[in-house]
This record gives C-alpha cells, sequence and structure tokens, in this order.
C-alpha cells in the first residue's frame, strides 16, 4: 500500500488526512493510504523513515518547515530560496523537498488582490510567512515582516509601529501566525482595526474557522478578506501531482 502523511505537531486539527481520505474514496484510490505523523521532535522524523517502508510523500507543517531542511537530500530553487519546506518527495530513499507553499499562496492570494494593492504587511516570520515573502518578491509588491520585536536590519518592524499612517500604504494585510485557530478563535493580531477601510485586503493563512477574529474585524471596516481554505487545497493538490511523478 503506497503511504503518504504529514509531519508536524500537533496533528489533532490537520487538514491534509481528512482532505487526503476523501480524495481517495472519491477518486477510487484504492492502493494509498494518508497519515498522520504528529512528532514531538524533528529527529523522530528518522524513525517514521525506518517503520514505514512503503512511505512516498510527506506534506510538512508547522513547526517543521524550516526544521526539516537537514533531512532533505535534493530542494527545488524555491525551497532554497524560503528556507522552507511542505512537501517531501521519497523516491529510492532520497528526500527531495519542495515548497507548494508558493504555489497555493500565490494562487489563492490574486484571487482579490487589486491594482491599488501594492504594499503589504506580513504577520509572523516563520515557514509560511517564507513562502509569503517569496511571492510578494515575485510580484513586486513592497512588505514589512511585522512581529514582537523589531529588527530593522531584517526589515522586520513590532506591531506598534503599525499606526495610521502606515496602514494608508500598506492595505494588504497576511496574517501567517497562528492566531486566531481553532479552538483559539477569540485571538487576532494586535492591529488597530479601527483603522482599516474597504481599501485594505486582509489574507489569513488560517482556514479552521472560515472567518476567524482578524478577517471579522477587517470585514466590518469594509476590507476585501480571504481565508487559506484555497490555499490549503491548491498545495495539497500539487504535493499529490509531485507524489505521482
Amino acid at each position: 500500500m503506497r503511504t503518504f502523511g504529514i509531519i508536524g505537531f500537533p496533528l489533532s486539527h490537520s487538514f491534509s488526512q481528512r482532505y487526503f481520505t476523501q480524495k481517495f474514496e472519491q477518486e477510487g484510490v484504492v492502493d494509498a493510504v494518508f497519515k498522520n505523523y504528529a512528532i514531538k521532535d524533528i529527529d523522530e522524523l528518522e524513525n517514521v523513515l525506518a517503520t514505514e517502508p512503503d512511505l512516498q510523500g510527506l506534506a510538512v507543517t508547522i513547526p517543521y518547515k524550516k526544521a526539516v531542511l537537514p533531512f532533505l537530500n535534493t530542494t527545488t530553487e524555491a525551497v532554497q530560496q524560503t528556507g522552507a519546506c511542505n512537501c517531501i518527495r521519497i523516491k529510492d530513499k532520497a528526500l527531495i523537498g519542495y515548497n507548494t507553499d508558493v504555489i497555493g499562496f500565490e494562487e489563492s492570494f490574486k484571487i482579490h488582490l487589486q491594482p491599488h494593492h501594492t504594499k503589504a504587511l506580513v504577520l509572523g516570520s516563520g515557514g509560511a510567512a517564507a513562502a509569503v515573502e517569496y511571492v510578494l518578491q515575485k510580484m513586486n509588491i513592497e512588505y514589512f515582516i511585522v512581529s514582537r520585536r523589531a529588527l530593522p536590519e531584517k526589515n522586520i518592524i513590532d506591531y506598534k509601529a503599525v499606526d495610521e499612517a502606515l496602514l494608508h500604504q500598506y492595505n494588504i494585510i497576511i496574517n501567517c501566525t497562528p492566531l486566531g485557530t481553532y479552538p483559539e478563535v477569540n485571538e487576532a493580531p494586535a492591529l488597530p482595526y479601527q483603522l482599516l477601510t474597504p481599501q485594505h485586503y486582509l489574507f489569513d493563512l488560517v482556514y479552521n474557522p472560515p472567518l476567524t477574529k482578524f478577517l471579522a474585524l477587517g470585514q466590518a471596516q469594509g476590507a476585501i478578506i480571504q481565508n487559506g481554505y484555497d490555499m490549503l487545497t491548491i498545495q495539497a493538490e500539487h504535493n499529490w501531482r509531485i507524489w505521482n511523478e
């Protein structure tokens, strides 16, 4: 039985296993199974590989998109540029790393992008944020990373710097943090939401719940909003294509 799976921790609310199990049922894929590998440390990946001889592909999620890199034998240009991997193909015991978050974000982000959306604030600095940065650079969209601590030399500002003047120029806000993810649905990044306008575009990589507090607060100000579900389904389908090449 061909085996595929996802590594991360925790995986109690993982999208991938549910998505692929349903996909296999709907498309009549009878020779494959998708498993959750909730590993508490990235070093446990070696045990997964040793005990799953039929493993052909892995999705990688929080918190291992960067930590997995030393385990890879080959990587694509997108992985090299972002320093993050969310998809592994296993062929002849070699691990080949891909970043399909890049494709998923770009294709879903473009759906609501307007000509006046030219500058962005990226909330968070993890592996998912790296994919977002990669796409923004490709699209020539100027951006700041927003984090709890400012590091000007790395283009990082803190949340206190997000004021009316900044929001007037930077009218795309992309949440790459897990804030607001179920069950912590009352959490949201610390932003002055009352300053948002219909000119703003809020994109949340979180998909559960579909309307996070971050998006709801933006929607209340008339902003365009988009959650992370389309991004996830697009990257999942690209993962499947890669695993079956």
